[in-house]
């Protein structure tokens, strides 16, 4: 099986990790950390921090398996749009009730894929003070495994300079599984449990990169 959507070309997915392995290496000081923890086979629902558009492009290349990231919608517009669709990435529109990606992923997820997904919603911070029940729900449907991602080091501070290959620190937590309850009840309960493991990792990483200054 590919695990990847329907439509997709899993030759040119796989061109596309290799280059999103090496392309950013020349650019920033990049260190991963945990990437022995990714499952090799299985269904995973990955949930990352988000403050920059660098984020998805480094843990797309950086995983040692095909991945499927739900995308907001706005990106998927002309020749890049078409370029995610061809690499097997699911659009999602932000905000509304939509349930045609969370489908596409729970069929993926059946077959024993990796979903990607940005718990956040969008970019901020990073520190994951909020989240959204789509990775509970997908985790409730499926019974996937969780597998949180931090990142720092890809948003500029304010009132900075440029910076000449910052500092990027990548750390993949062990993966955990999680029992959703039933109702919203069981959402809220399993969509906070995410949240504070992803928010506890980011601050490991926060406190790694003290200790390197």
């Amino acid at each position: 099986m590919t695990h990847l959507p329907d439509g997709s070309l899993p030759w040119l997915h796989d061109l596309a990790r290799w280059i999103g392995t090496w392309c950013f290496r020349p650019a920033l000081r990049l260190r991963v950390t945990g990437l022995d923890r990714v499952p090799r086979t299985g269904p995973v629902v990955l949930v990352a921090n988000h403050s920059s558009m660098l984020e998805p492009q480094i843990i797309f290349g950086m995983l040692p398996r095909r991945s499927v990231f739900l995308v907001k919608e706005e990106l998927f517009r002309g020749v890049g749009g078409r370029a995610l669709r061809a690499i097997g990435q699911i659009p999602l529109r932000r905000g509304q009730a939509d349930r045609t990606p969370l489908t596409t992923a729970v069929s993926l997820l059946r077959e024993g894929g990796l979903i990607g997904i940005f718990p956040e919603g969008t970019r901020g911070s990073g520190d994951v003070d909020a989240a959204e029940q789509g990775a509970a729900w997908l985790v409730r449907t499926t019974g996937a495994v969780v597998l949180p991602v931090a990142t720092r080091g890809t948003r500029k501070q304010a009132g900075t300079g440029r910076r000449f290959r910052p500092e990027v620190d990548v750390l993949v937590g062990a993966p955990f599984a999680l029992t959703v309850g039933k109702g919203r009840t069981g959402l809220l309960a399993a969509t906070e449990e995410i949240r504070v493991r992803l928010a506890d990792l980011v601050r490991e990483v926060d406190d790694v990169r003290k200790t390197k200054r």
